[in-house]
């Protein structure tokens, strides 16, 4: 009850942009008087253009001299900025955070985390500028001169403080993009500035769970599911690309890490005194060159002069679609990037310079080689990373990829050579065919590690600058382009034409209520000698284990359990076939198998079904609670629901998996890239604002090349949305595909828990019918499995709540239908538990294996 109105808040956060500007603007009374305040100071004391100066200026500005006389600049230098750009930055950045923060939070927690995060983030700039020497001695008197005004600090403190009453997953997200983006500054520029919103964000995200009543939960993983891993490989990569960047585009960086700005990049941005330092040394005639070429170029040859970089962030967004080729050139490029800038320190340290600018003097070769540590573990973490990325494009995408990008090189070589002819006058010295040639590969791989000498040709005329620079921009502009768009290829697997196949026979013979998780990415096929039949597995631990039971015609159901057990004979692996049923169960123990309930599933008869009477008082209570909410379902697929929907439905996943702190399981799990399916509908809870509050998925069940009916799949509700989202749109589903006139619809099974009654009742319902028919082998299931598998499922109820699932699905009324596992030898079980393990959570981390004992032994003391 204590979070209450922190629940309640973070609820009112989710419709805000429904709710209207006018009525955020109301509720935010401190973010308007600051900003009224901030205006009207720096009007006051003149301060709006160029900032506030002596003797003004020490009492609001942060500096190591503001402590001890100077101290109330801890607060005050908020009110002011450092000139007209940062009066307006200020502005918008006040609103963009203040107005939403300042409502979630209320005014006066708002308030409290407003001046807290402030005080202690300037505290802790002020203490680390003082007392930082040693490596960074040129950091450290950067910072020790340096003085800041500005309310960056204080915004970055509320928003990470406000963050606490978001979800988990957008409190995830805005975290993981406000500290990426602290530390890249910090690390790379390290102004004082940086250092203080740094540390006014940690004090916030410290601070804000006790605004919110409740003490801070320390994440025991960074990543919850493959998807966020991804992004977060992708980030990582993007941050460290970005971040030299920004150092070779400030003069006065002189964070940690800046010295990578002259290790990764060729931009050599020099002040003017340090260009004439340079050329003044008579030596240092070649680079005095290069340098004046380097200042004079323009946005075009600072794009090519950054190009790794661009490249990287080209792949990282690759990396966030999980594709193979992004992965593998990016462990490329960082590596050769991390092992050229490696080479340059040695020179360094060496005595050659290098033409490296922005090294040189009296420099502590521990300064040059700490930040080697960044690029090395990046390419490491790509190269731990690689079983996340496996999405392939189709063959031939990459090869047809090189063939264009070879053929614009030889056309801009031409153009360059044919141009560089008829402007021949615009060059320095005069340009002929030699100079051309020698100087064209210069102009797509302008890298200072590749070039061993200065350019020969510097252009002029500006006709000839145009073409000096354009060549190589446009050819990498272009190979850019083509790599984005082959990341939006569709994922291609070596078993696509298989897919194709078995989907073909799915949808023209039928099978099970499961049938189509056999379609889903990672199964094998094998296909019966008739070509009507199939069976999809997943191969593991030298176990082949089968997603459901054969699909194809009933009357080839027993051939295709022998031909599927003799193929896995001669293939020297364990043919185990997994969650099938009574059919497949009875085919399976002529053969020899030992059986063992594994799941129970629940079906809902259709035609006749209405939700009426005492038992179903839970399913009407839910559509009364939805009709007062103004709830409706609505049906959709994901490829045809707005940008909108998905962008909702993928956060509520990420937020569900999130709130579990294990990692999200497969193989007849299905999860966000199993609905993205032709195929598949989705129903969705919708409010009036279009606020998406829970999504269910719908497998299709096909018999005779007719759809008779469909499998609940993906169930996933929003946190703190409407509670009875589920029971709503399960029933909601059932009524309206029963007036479409399907006849079944199926719950889908729940590993590990069984109802007894059903299975007993099944059992000598069995028993009966083999007595009476002819004689058949029957195996019976050690006892001793028997309890196993039960005290398993006791153990991981706890973790993954599939007992608590199947007494849920009790609520409308199920006919319960066993699910088996069939095993040739009790040798193999080991074996088995190995694959099935493997194929329901086969991207477990060490930790999250660490998390799921520890709660399992918890739940058994």
């Amino acid at each position: 009850m204590q979070h209450g109105s922190a629940r309640q808040t973070a609820g009112r956060w989710l419709r805000w942009p429904a709710d209207g500007l006018r009525g955020t603007v109301a509720r935010s009374p401190v973010t308007l008087v600051f900003l009224a305040l901030f205006w009207f100071l720096g009007i006051l004391t003149s301060s709006v253009l160029d900032g506030p100066d002596d003797p003004l200026l020490p009492w609001v500005s942060v500096s190591v001299d503001t402590l001890p006389d100077y101290w109330p600049a801890l607060l005050l230098s908020v009110l002011w900025a450092n000139g007209l750009a940062g009066y307006i930055s200020g502005t918008l950045l006040t609103l963009a955070v203040g107005l939403p923060a300042e409502r979630l939070l209320g005014s006066r927690r708002f308030l409290a985390a407003a001046v807290g995060t402030q005080v202690i983030g300037a505290l802790a700039g002020i203490g680390f500028a003082a007392g930082l020497n040693g490596a960074f001695e040129d950091w450290g008197r950067e910072l020790s001169t340096d003085s800041f005004v500005g309310p960056v600090a204080l915004v970055c403190g509320v928003a990470a403080a406000a963050s606490a009453g978001m979800g988990t997953l957008w409190r995830r997200r805005v975290r993981l993009a406000l500290f990426t983006l602290l530390v890249v500054l910090a690390l790379y520029s390290g102004a004082l500035r940086d250092v203080m919103s740094l540390a006014a964000a940690v004090t916030g995200g410290i601070w804000g769970p006790y605004l919110f009543g409740r003490r801070p939960r320390w994440p025991r993983s960074l990543v919850s599911s493959r998807r966020e891993a991804r992004v977060l490989i992708g980030l990582v990569v993007v941050a460290t690309a970005v971040g030299p960047v920004l150092a070779a585009l400030n003069v006065r960086a002189v964070g940690p890490l800046a010295v990578l700005a002259y290790l990764f990049t060729n931009a050599e941005t020099l002040d003017p005194v340090a260009l004439a330092n340079i050329c003044a040394d008579p030596s240092m005639h070649a680079e005095c060159r290069t340098a004046r070429l380097e200042q004079s170029a323009g946005l075009a040859g600072f794009f090519l002069a950054v190009l790794p970089q661009v490249l990287l962030i080209v792949f990282a967004d690759g990396l966030r679609r999980g594709r193979r080729f992004a992965w593998i050139s990016a462990l490329i490029l960082q590596g050769l990037m991390t092992l050229a800038a490696a080479v340059r320190i040695g020179f360094f340290l060496a005595g050659h310079t290098g033409g490296v600018y922005g090294v040189g003097g009296k420099v502590q070769p521990l300064a040059l080689v700490l930040p080697m540590l960044l690029p090395l573990l990046v390419f490491v973490l790509l190269a731990l990373s690689g079983r996340l990325f496996a999405v392939s494009a189709a063959p031939g995408t990459y090869r047809r990829l090189f063939l264009t990008c070879a053929t614009a090189g030889v056309i801009l070589a031409a153009v360059w050579v044919g141009g560089g002819l008829l402007l021949r006058n615009g060059f320095t010295p005069r340009a002929d065919m030699e100079s051309l040639l020698e100087d064209l590969p210069l102009r797509f791989l302008p890298v200072s590690e590749i070039i061993s000498r200065p350019p020969e040709l510097l252009p002029q005329s500006l006709p000839a600058i145009i073409l000096y620079e354009g060549v190589g921009v446009v050819f990498w502009i272009l190979t850019c382009v083509l790599l984005l768009r082959s990341f939006l290829e569709p994922a291609y697997s070596r078993f696509a034409l298989d897919e194709e196949r078995a989907r073909t026979l799915l949808t023209s013979s039928g099978g099970s209520t499961m049938a189509w998780m056999t379609l889903w990415s990672g199964n094998s096929y094998w296909f019966s000698p008739t070509g009507n039949s199939y069976v999809a597995y997943r191969l593991g631990s030298g176990v082949a284990l089968t997603v459901g039971d054969p699909v194809g015609p009933p009357a080839e159901l027993r051939q295709s359990v022998e031909g599927f057990a003799a193929y896995c004979a001669e293939s020297g692996v364990t043919a185990c076939f997994y969650s099938v049923n009574e059919a497949t169960r009875e085919a399976a123990a002529d053969l020899g198998h030992t059986d063992l309930q594994v799941a129970e599933e629940t079906l809902l008869p259709l035609g006749t079904l209405a939700f009426r009477g005492k038992r179903f008082q839970d399913v009407r209570t839910a559509f009364n609670r939805a009709g007062k909410a103004g709830i409706r379902a609505e049906w959709t697929t994901y490829r045809t629901a707005p940008l909108s929907v998905l962008d909702q439905i993928n956060a509520i996943s990420e937020e569900w998996v999130a709130e579990k702190r294990m990692p999200e399981m497969g193989f007849t799990l299905g999860g966000i890239e199993e609905i993205d399916d032709d195929g598949v509908r989705l129903l969705l809870a919708v409010d009036q604002d279009r606020t998406v509050h829970g999504v269910t998925s719908w497998l299709p069940i096909y018999r005779d090349g007719e759809i008779i009916g469909w499998t609940l799949d993906f169930m996933r509700r929003r946190a703190r949305g409407f509670p009875a989202a589920m029971d709503f749109l399960i029933a909601s589903a059932a009524l309206s595909l029963q007036d479409e006139g399907f006849q079944v619809l199926s719950l889908s099974g729940a590993p590990l828990a069984r109802n007894e009654a059903s299975s007993t009742a099944a059992s000598e319902a069995g028993n009966a019918a083999g007595g009476a028919a002819a004689p058949r082998r029957v195996t019976e299931t050690p006892p001793a499995l028997e309890w196993l598998m039960d005290r398993l499922g006791a153990t991981l109820e706890p973790v993954y709540g599939f007992r608590s699932l199947l007494a849920y699905k009790a609520k409308f009324q199920p006919e319960y239908v066993p699910l088996y596992m069939t095993y040739v030898d009790a040798a193999s079980l080991p074996a088995i538990a190995n694959a099935l393990a493997r194929a329901y959570v086969p991207h477990v981390s060490v930790g999250q294996t660490f998390t799921l004992a520890r709660r399992i032994v918890g739940n058994q003391r």
